[in-house]
């Protein structure tokens, strides 16, 4: 009987890829490839959406032989399919004014890639609109897979996390180079203006051994305004009820047509101290933030190049009120300067197998001076990365991809951490400079193979050497099957390594009188399995599509820097796993769809099992949420004039280290809270306004810094932070735009 069921199974696997015919095409626009364009079969509601090259390739239909090709800003085309031939579709943008455009359907602003091997997402402009996404910290409020809190209740520090592990497992990119890794891992996801993203890309487990070994539970890559789709001059300006402003300019100009350039602008002022829940400590810290980038791109039939350079200042003042006019108080003080940038060059010799090669190059220097009352950390980090990489199909129908290539990666960490004991009754201690230098040469290969609509295999290998820890593999597969168009099923495994960073992983214990153990020991480089597996159904209700997913992901860590806060309330000791047990499970499922013209929702729930051997028990790993529910919902009315955004977050409980046992405040766990955010948007031609408002529920962490009236006393700690440290706020902006001719 089993004989016969997997037989039956067989036939139709077989019947289902034999039997397909598939269109193959690329969506450009002014030479450039265009990433999620809806590429659909008329009036059936199937179809699929470009990928990251712009291209795509989708079963042919039998109700009908004509494409509809659809992308915001853009002409409709539709095209006519006679054959099989390859597809160069070429993208106009619209010049009617807007009382004559017929709007038949809302533009999509979260994009599912339906064909790709990979579990990923991409986060649009449009999504990023729908709160005051200042920055990329505040990009996922919308988003069910990532989570953003703060670190410490003091410095204003945001962290992320993903599959229920910390944003350290998550490889941060900017247009696939090195982005927040490293000493920028604290501040970084504010240094990226919401205004210069034209989107995010969120892959779930592990992906390409392309762009490195680090993506241990995802991976997120960024994408700044390009210089050719750019609007020549673009103003953004925010203010909100704590008193902290926002102005952003961005431009992009069309120097000839090969080479074209673009300046990003962005400001930042928090000008009040503000302190919601009388403790004596700035809620947020005060002060100032620059942030200059300018990118050229210059494109023949080709060869492409770029070249970008950002620059960062920022000052942080925290601590406590300066109008209670302490004789010695607890002040914080962080100043970060920063400049990064990479050049990238391909070419491409066969247009028709897209045989190129590609160089990138990449460097970064990220200098921090930080006092935290008694304690002064100042570090300093070097990068430089390059990765030369040759890729091309391996036959005439686009189905067998292969890339290949080297990298090199090296890191300079310099770092000094001090003690004064004569003002805290944390002991002084002697650390000497935490200096290392890494330097990981590497080589790898990925073959990506696709069978029309219904299979893609992603197979990649990748060895790399370090001088700390040796040579290394990092293998990973990835797989998605489609036995009829409305259904996906995906499989992922592979490996993810990184370098531990103690201070920087784990900088909020330095705003805190906590005694600092083992910084001084050998720790192992982190290394973990990875695996997931995903379903999604796309279900045709009339002329619009319900989506439904539900994924489950396993990270089995065989090595992990283990940050003991259990042992004793007064410090926090580091140490490798020591045969020890970490793991994270992660189970997650979404329902998204356009329920009236204009109207979308999305549904979410998920589930975490974090654990590790801590103080040597096995235990729920802290500051983790159990669950997080998400209601978000969008409305925008005919012809877009008016939008209305409101999302709604339910944030499980979880446990937090163990407490002190003198101190009735501190608890053993941490319960479930709410969120609500709202935005409402007026459009008009070339500008629009909005206003809105954060954490309508008012609520707040009560006394999230430990022993506040006393911050040099032993029992002060400002990092046992589980939910909002502010309540309520409203915000008010507007956008305005030149539109490119």
């Amino acid at each position: 009987m089993k004989t016969r069921l997997l037989s039956l199974i067989f036939t139709i696997f077989i019947f289902n890829i034999t039997n397909a015919t598939t269109i193959r095409g690329s969506v450009t626009a002014n030479e450039q490839p265009i990433i999620g364009a809806e590429v659909l079969w008329r009036n059936t509601g199937f179809g699929t959406t470009s990928n990251l090259q712009g291209y795509f390739e989708l079963k042919k239909n039998e109700k009908t032989d004509t494409l509809e090709i659809r992308y915001l800003g853009y002409q409709t085309m539709l095209i006519a399919v006679k054959d099989t031939a390859f597809l160069h579709i070429s993208l106009e943008e619209k010049q009617e004014e807007l009382d004559e455009v017929e709007v038949n359907a809302r533009a999509v602003s979260t994009l599912n890639y339906r064909f790709s091997a990979t579990q990923t997402q991409k986060i649009t402009g449009a999504e990023l609109c729908r709160a005051a996404c200042c920055n990329l910290s505040e990009s996922f409020e919308t988003n069910a897979s990532v989570d953003v809190s703060y670190s410490d209740a003091a410095t204003g520090a945001k962290q992320i996390k993903m599959l229920g592990l910390s944003g350290n497992y998550v490889q941060m990119l900017t247009e696939n180079t090195p982005g927040i890794r490293g000493l920028a891992s604290n501040y970084g996801m504010e240094y990226i203006p919401g205004t210069w993203m034209e989107s995010i890309q969120v892959s779930k487990g592990t992906s390409s051994v392309v762009n490195g070994y680090e993506a241990t539970t995802g991976q997120i890559n960024i994408e700044y305004l390009k210089p050719q789709t750019t609007d020549p001059i673009a103003i953004n300006g925010m203010v909100n009820s704590d008193l902290c402003a926002e102005l952003n300019a961005t431009g992009g100009w069309n120097v000839n047509d090969k080479l074209s350039t673009a300046v990003l602008a962005h400001y930042r002022g928090d000008f009040m101290e503000m302190d919601g829940n009388n403790d004596g400590f700035m809620d947020m810290p005060k002060g100032n933030r620059v942030n200059l980038l300018n990118r050229w791109y210059y494109k023949t039939d080709e060869y492409t190049g770029q070249f970008l350079v950002r620059g960062i200042y920022e000052e942080r003042l925290g601590g406590q009120l300066t109008k209670l006019k302490l004789e010695n108080p607890y002040h914080i003080d962080i100043n970060t300067t920063r400049i990064d940038g990479f050049i990238k060059n391909g070419y491409v010799f066969d247009h028709e197998r897209a045989t190129s090669i590609g160089i990138i190059m990449s460097g970064s220097y990220h200098r921090q001076g930080s006092i935290y009352g008694s304690t002064t950390y100042n570090a300093a980090q070097g990068n430089a990365y390059l990765n030369a990489l040759f890729q091309t199909y391996l036959d005439d129908k686009s189905r067998h991809k292969l890339t290949t290539g080297v990298s090199f990666n090296f890191d300079d960490y310099v770092e000094n951490l001090a003690f004064d004991g004569t003002v805290t009754s944390r002991p002084k201690v002697e650390i000497p400079p935490l200096d290392r230098r890494e330097y990981t040469p590497g080589i790898f290969a990925e073959y990506d193979f696709k069978y029309d609509e219904k299979l893609s295999l992603l197979l990649g290998i990748r060895a790399d050497y370090s001088n700390l820890y040796g040579f290394f593999a990092t293998p990973r597969f990835n797989v998605r099957y489609s036995p009829w168009h409305w259904w996906n099923l995906r499989a992922s495994v592979g490996m993810g390594y990184r370098s531990p960073n103690i201070l920087s992983d784990y900088s909020s214990v330095l705003a805190s009188s906590r005694e600092i153990v083992g910084l001084n020991q050998d720790f192992n480089q982190e290394r973990a399995l990875n695996a997931g597996i995903s379903t999604t159904f796309y279900i045709p209700l009339g002329r619009r599509e319900l989506q439904l997913s539900a994924d489950y992901y396993y990270t089995h860590f065989f090595e992990c820097v283990v940050a003991d806060m259990d042992s004793d309330p007064y410090k926090v000791i580091f140490g490798n796993l020591n045969g020890g047990k970490s793991y994270a499970s992660n189970l997650q499922i979404e329902a998204s769809m356009e329920i009236l013209r204009g109207w979308t929702m999305t549904l979410a729930y998920r589930m975490s099992d974090v654990k590790q051997t801590i103080a040597g028990e096995l235990r729920e790993k802290p500051f983790t949420n159990r669950f997080k529910g998400l209601i978000t919902t969008s409305y925008q009315t005919p012809l877009k004039k008016w939008q209305f955004d409101l999302t709604a977050q339910f944030n499980g409980g979880g446990r937090l280290p163990q407490p002190d046992s003198t101190n009735p405040l501190w608890n053993e766990r941490f319960s479930w809270y709410p969120q609500l955010m709202a935005q409402i948007t007026k459009y008009f031609r070339t500008w629009s306004i909005y206003v809105g408002a954060e954490n309508m529920t008012n609520f707040k962490q009560k006394n999230p810094i430990v022993n506040a009236a006393n911050p040099f006393d032993k029992a002060f700690d400002s990092s046992v932070v589980w939910g909002p440290i502010s309540g309520a706020k409203v915000y008010i902006g507007f956008r305005w735009a030149l539109d490119r001719d």
